[in-house]
């Protein structure tokens, strides 16, 4: 299986193709890293293939605020110019300007 880089990085802001929400990815996985049942509850219409990166983001919408695993074909740069409004995103970023965010360096010991 061949693997592609990311299009999108790590505190940039997005949108989903065709549902209504937004958000700031926080990890990539290469390629598609759930399980069968997850995959499987995506509506056949938008279910991605398998190879290509797929997102962790912290999403928002007009109701709530959450966790979403997108693949890449379904994720549009978010081009508003606005912070996402999820409660989480100061606990992994320090920062935004102009469109991105920037992560919190790693605590370790």
């Amino acid at each position: 299986m061949n693997q592609r880089l990311a299009k999108f990085t790590i505190g940039q802001v997005v949108r989903h193709r065709v549902y209504p929400f937004r958000g700031v990815i926080f990890d990539v996985d290469p390629t598609f890293s759930n399980t069968e049942e997850y995959w499987l509850s995506i509506p056949e219409h938008i279910r991605p293939a398998k190879d290509q990166p797929f997102y962790h983001l912290l999403a928002e919408n007009d109701d709530s605020s959450y966790v979403a695993y997108v693949s890449e074909q379904n994720l549009l740069p978010d081009d508003t110019g606005q912070p996402v409004g999820h409660p989480q995103a100061t606990l992994l970023f320090e920062s935004f300007r102009e469109g991105q965010y920037k992560l919190r360096p790693r605590i370790s010991h």
